[in-house]
C-alpha cells in the first residue's frame, strides 16, 4: 500500500476556506491576498482525535442509530456556577459535556470572570490551562480576589497548568480527571500533529474539533477562552463558532465600570438572555438591578434627560437619554449619537420636524445614552425626541415620568413587545407615571399595577403631558 504524503493547502485567513492552489482573492470571502500557504501531515496511528479519544475513555466508543422512542428526552443534567448572571446567560447552568467559547475584547476582564468563577466551585475539579500567562501571575489574580472576597483560603480542587501543547494537557487530563476544563486560551494552543503556529486557521480548528470530541466522548464539560479581531468578530476560522455549543461575548469600554455577558449562540439556551456586571478593584461584581445604577438624581430640573424603558434580550431596565440642541455654528448643523444608531435619530428628527412642526434643522443635536450602553431597542424612540425636544425648549422633563414607546415615520406611536414587564420595573423604582402605546392597553385597563398609566397614539400627545 502507498503511503500517504504530507499535501499543501492555501487557507483564507479570513474566513478559513482551504483550496489546493493559491489565488489572489479568497472565492468564498472575497478578500484579496489572505491565501497562506501551510502544510498539512499525512496521518499517523495517533491523530490528534484519537489521543482525545483515548484520553477521555480508553477507546473508542461504539456507535449506532436510535429511534425517537430510545432516546431519553429529560433535561440536561447542568453545572451551577454560584453566579446568577452566567447561569442565567447559559440557560439555566453549565451543562456537562457542552464546550462554551467566550470572547472579548483585550483586558475586558475575561480571565478574570473566568477565574473567578471556577474558584466558587468548591465542590468540582477544575483544571485550568493557561498558554499566555504563568503560574505566579495566576494565584497573584487568585489571591486578590479571595482576599476582597473576605476569603484567604484557596481551593486544592482548582488545579493550574501552563501548558500550550495539546498533547501534553491531554497526558494531564488523563492523569487529574478533572470535572471541568479551562483553556486560556484558545488561540496559543498547538498540536504537533498539525504543521502550522499557534493561532493560525488550521491550528484553532483542529484543537478545537479534538477537544470537542474529549467533550463529548468524557462529559467534561470545556469552557474556552478566545481572542477577537478589530471587527469584533471572534478570532480564528468560522467554524470554531460552529463547533461549540455556546459562544459569548463579553462587551464593555474600558472607560466605563459596566460588562455586559452577551450570547450570539447557544444550543442549551435563549439567546435573549443577558448578563451585567460592575468591574471593580475587587473583580467582577454582578449587578443584579442594572436600572438603580443607569439612573441618577444628578440632573434633577435640568432640561434634555428623559427616562426611557427597555428591554436587553428578557431583562427590562430604565435608562438615561440625555440630549443636546444648541444653535449651529457654523453652516452644517453637526448630528452626532453614543449608544444609539444617528441614522435613526435623523429620522426622528426628521418626523419631529415634519409631523410636529419643531425646526431642527439649523441646531445642532447631541444624543447620548448614559453609562456607555449601547441599546438598539426602538421603545426608546419616544423618549429620545422628548429628551431633544426638552433641550431645544430648555423646559426639563418631569423625573417621576418615564415613557416607552416606538416612532412611526407618521408621527404615531407604535405598540412595543412585554410591556408589563416594563411597567413593573418603573413601578418597582418609584416612578409616578409611565407613558405607554395606546394599543398597549389591552388588557391592562382594570389592574392595578402600582404606577399610573399614561395612553398616546401620537407624539403630538406624549408632548402635551410632557410639557403642558
Amino acid at each position: 500500500m502507498a503511503s500517504i504524503k504530507d499535501k499543501t493547502v492555501f487557507v483564507c485567513s479570513e474566513c478559513g476556506f482551504d483550496s489546493p492552489k493559491w489565488s489572489g482573492k479568497c472565492p468564498s470571502c472575497g478578500m484579496w491576498n489572505t491565501m497562506k500557504e501551510m502544510t498539512v501531515k499525512a496521518p499517523t496511528a495517533q491523530t490528534v482525535t484519537a489521543a482525545a479519544r483515548k484520553s477521555a475513555t480508553g477507546k473508542a466508543d461504539e456507535s449506532r442509530p436510535h429511534t425517537l422512542s430510545e432516546i431519553d428526552s429529560t433535561m440536561e443534567p447542568r453545572i451551577d456556577m454560584h453566579d446568577e448572571e452566567l447561569n442565567r446567560v447559559l440557560g439555566g447552568g453549565l451543562v456537562q459535556g457542552s464546550i462554551v467559547l467566550l470572547g472579548g475584547e483585550p483586558g475586558i476582564g475575561k480571565s478574570t470572570l473566568t477565574l473567578q468563577t471556577v474558584m466558587r466551585l468548591q465542590d468540582l475539579k477544575v483544571l485550568y490551562v493557561s498558554g499566555e500567562e504563568s503560574a505566579r501571575q495566576i494565584k497573584m489574580r487568585a489571591q486578590r480576589l479571595a482576599t476582597a472576597n473576605g476569603s484567604n483560603q484557596l481551593s486544592d480542587n482548582l488545579l493550574i497548568l501552563c501548558e500550550t501543547s495539546l498533547e501534553k494537557i491531554y497526558e494531564q487530563i488523563k492523569a487529574v480527571h478533572p470535572q471541568l476544563l479551562v483553556i486560556d486560551s484558545i488561540q496559543t494552543i498547538s498540536s504537533e500533529y498539525v504543521d502550522s503556529s499557534a493561532g493560525s486557521i488550521t491550528q484553532v480548528r483542529e484543537c478545537a474539533a479534538s477537544l470537542l470530541k474529549f467533550a463529548k466522548e468524557s462529559g467534561t464539560p470545556v469552557l474556552l477562552i478566545g481572542h477577537i479581531t478589530k471587527d469584533g468578530s471572534i478570532a480564528g476560522p468560522k467554524i470554531l463558532e460552529h463547533i461549540v455549543d455556546a459562544v459569548l461575548q463579553f462587551e464593555g469600554d474600558q472607560h466605563y465600570l459596566y460588562r455586559i455577558l452577551r450570547p450570539i449562540k447557544n444550543r442549551f439556551g435563549s439567546t435573549a438572555e443577558l448578563g451585567i456586571y460592575e468591574m471593580l478593584e475587587t473583580g467582577l461584581r454582578q449587578v443584579s438591578n442594572p436600572s438603580e445604577l443607569l439612573l441618577t438624581d444628578s440632573h434633577q430640573g435640568m432640561s434634555g434627560v428623559s427616562i426611557a424603558c427597555t428591554i436587553e434580550g428578557v431583562r427590562p431596565f430604565l435608562i438615561e437619554v440625555q440630549a443636546l440642541a444648541s444653535t449651529a455654528v457654523y453652516g452644517t448643523p453637526q448630528r452626532s449619537a453614543i449608544g444609539f444608531d444617528v441614522r435613526r435619530m435623523n429620522m426622528l428628527l426628521a418626523v419631529l420636524e415634519k409631523r410636529v412642526g419643531f425646526k431642527l434643522g439649523q441646531k445642532d443635536v447631541f444624543l447620548n445614552i448614559a453609562g456607555g450602553l449601547k441599546v438598539s431597542d426602538p421603545a426608546i424612540d419616544l423618549a429620545v425626541i422628548s429628551a431633544i425636544l426638552s433641550s431645544s425648549l430648555d423646559i426639563a422633563v418631569d423625573r417621576t415620568v418615564c415613557m416607552t414607546g416606538e416612532v412611526g415615520l407618521s408621527g404615531e406611536i407604535r405598540p412595543v413587545s412585554r410591556i408589563e414587564q416594563r411597567i413593573s420595573e418603573a413601578a418597582k423604582l418609584g416612578f409616578e407615571r409611565i407613558i405607554i402605546p395606546k394599543s398597549n392597553m389591552h388588557g391592562l385597563e382594570n389592574r392595578q399595577l402600582g404606577i399610573g398609566l399614561i395612553p398616546v397614539t401620537k407624539v403630538e400627545e406624549a408632548f402635551k403631558h410632557l410639557f403642558g
